[in-house]
């Protein structure tokens, strides 16, 4: 008959098998525990603990390594945050133009002339918005009157009237490869569109530059 080491009671009793049983199920309840515990903490802490706990947890990479780390990571958060805020509301913004909201048709459209407008068509938003656009450069469409070329005259799914999202309505026409062609696809693929640098009517500086 085997004996366990202190020579008292059989190894094989069911009282031996027993004490191993609660013993194991003890070791792997803490141990789940441990973890559980560990899983709401800093990866610091995490690695304080373990290396207190078990042999052989593999060493913290070096600090300057840990902070690259964790800021790149930041950054990518912030960013998908910022995106999702700006498709959230490219998706909630609609607009109206005020005389068609307000039906005051006549601001714009005169049934007693040949093209049913109150001016020449690309003298028409200007008969309202004067003075409009300013600067020393401006954009194309917006230095002939051809406003209908980005807005639409009534009601817009986006902002401003723009025909499409503010992230498309500039591809309408410039197809074309850009100077700065990598910074732009950078600064876009961060959740910027052209606007927040470029003004879409005119200005001051060069490429409307704000």
């Amino acid at each position: 008959m085997a004996f366990n080491e202190e020579g008292g009671e059989p190894a094989n009793t069911p009282g031996v098998r027993l004490r191993r049983y609660w013993f194991r199920s003890a070791a792997a309840f803490l141990a789940a525990a441990v973890l559980l515990v560990l899983a709401g903490c800093d990866p610091l802490t995490v690695h304080k603990v373990t290396t207190t706990i078990f042999d052989g947890v593999p060493s913290m990479p070096p600090a300057e390594q840990y902070c690259k780390d964790y800021h790149e990571r930041a950054l990518k958060e912030e960013a998908d945050a910022a995106l999702k805020a700006r498709l959230a509301q490219r998706k909630t913004a609609a607009s109206s133009h005020p005389p068609y909201a307000q039906k005051r048709c006549s601001n714009c459209h005169d049934k007693n002339t040949e093209s049913g407008f109150v001016t020449p068509a690309d003298e028409l938003c200007a008969h309202c918005h004067k003075n409009f656009p300013q600067g020393e450069y401006l954009h194309g469409p917006a230095a002939v009157g051809a406003c209908l070329k980005c807005h639409v005259p009534h009601t817009s799914d986006n902002p401003s009237l723009i025909v499409k999202p503010k992230s498309e309505i500039c591809g309408i026409c410039h197809v074309e490869s850009r100077l700065a062609d990598s910074m732009h696809k950078k600064v876009i693929s961060n959740g910027m569109y052209c606007t927040d640098c470029h003004d879409p009517h005119g200005g001051s500086n060069r490429y409307f530059l704000k």
